[in-house]
């Protein structure tokens, strides 16, 4: 009876321990790393939510804090999706592969790349300016923000730990000096970071709304978050650089060793939808990359705004060395 009683025991700890370590994630659970708007989280995670029945933990910050935070649990990821964070060709390390089957609708320039990144939006680098605050002082383009009249009125966030602020910087050497190296192009930086005071705003998020707040005049932001101020009816208005814009592509993709994979995949699957790329289109002030998808009302279609291109590649390879340059530049000014 004894021996009996040890086994049925020995059975149920087997069946106690392997619950405990087959279920250790919740089935219906997805976590998502995201720098992106209040906008687009609040509108494309419930449709998610409720079109898939996964419940959605959302961790929410700038990019570079996003990616440092991968890069520390790699060897226990706790996040499943990076949702905005990341440029196409950046920290493959860190990204599990996967191909959405609703790749091939997506605009041919803005497929899958690499097997690693999935576009979903693209956006630009754009100015804000507070119409309430501007006065008679002209901003067209980079150039007008070194006027004088705007010396710690620009509200900007450091590159090195914000993708739209990286995103800014590489913008306006290419527009002011041609390349990436030009001594043009950074006597350019080093005029505009006279002209910021010093002051450094603490993320993307605080450039937009600091501007439109009335605490700056002008914001060195993206075209998302500015439009939807606009939309919004606040005193704001948006400007393309007359110099050129960039616009680069937002990626959605799965981190690498994500616990809950099939959930992950699903929410891949769901952002190029036709259901989600038509709210980036009609209910959000996002540049959708799926076929047959329109603009939402008052954007302007990209034949409209003068646009230059960007050497990702090149970009991608000295990522460290613009950043570190930047920071001599930031470092000169406050001397």
């Amino acid at each position: 009876m004894k021996k009996i009683t040890y086994l049925l025991l020995g059975i149920m700890l087997l069946v106690v321990l392997g619950a405990c370590s087959s279920g250790e994630e919740d089935e219906n659970t997805l976590v998502i790393y995201s720098p992106n708007s209040e906008d687009i989280i609040n509108t494309i995670i419930p449709m998610f939510e409720q079109e898939t029945g996964i419940e959605v933990e959302l961790v929410s910050a700038g990019a570079g804090e996003l990616i440092k935070r991968v890069e520390t649990e790699a060897e226990n990821p706790y996040g499943d999706i990076l949702f905005g964070a990341i440029r196409k060709g950046e920290n493959p390390d860190l990204i599990q592969e996967y191909v959405s089957a609703n790749d091939t609708e997506m605009l041919e320039q803005h497929k899958n790349y690499q097997d690693l990144y999935t576009p979903y939006i693209t956006n630009g680098s754009v100015l804000i300016v507070n119409t309430d605050l501007i006065g008679d002082i002209k901003v067209e383009g980079y150039e007008d923000l070194l006027n004088p009249e705007l010396k710690g009125k620009i509200s900007a966030a450091d590159p090195a730990s914000s993708s739209s602020a990286f995103a800014q910087l590489t913008n306006m050497l290419l527009a002011m000096g041609g390349d990436y190296t030009s001594d043009e192009g950074w006597d350019y930086v080093s005029e505009l970071v006279e002209n910021l005071d010093g002051r450094v705003a603490s993320g993307s998020g605080a450039v937009h709304k600091s501007v439109a707040d009335g605490e700056y005049v002008v914001g060195l932001t993206y075209e998302d978050p500015a439009l939807a101020y606009v939309r919004d009816g606040a005193p704001v208005e948006v400007i393309y650089p007359k110099e050129g814009t960039v616009f680069l592509d937002s990626t959605v993709n799965i981190i690498k060793g994500a616990k809950n994979l099939d959930n992950a995949r699903e929410f891949v699957d769901f952002v190029i939808s036709e259901q989600a790329q038509e709210a980036f289109g009609s209910e959000l002030t996002n540049r959708p990359l799926r076929e047959n998808v329109e603009l939402g009302e008052g954007m302007i279609d990209m034949d409209d705004i003068y646009t230059i291109e960007e050497d990702e590649e090149y970009v991608r390879e000295h990522k460290n060395d613009i950043v570190d340059t930047y920071k001599n530049v930031f470092m000169e000014a406050q001397e």
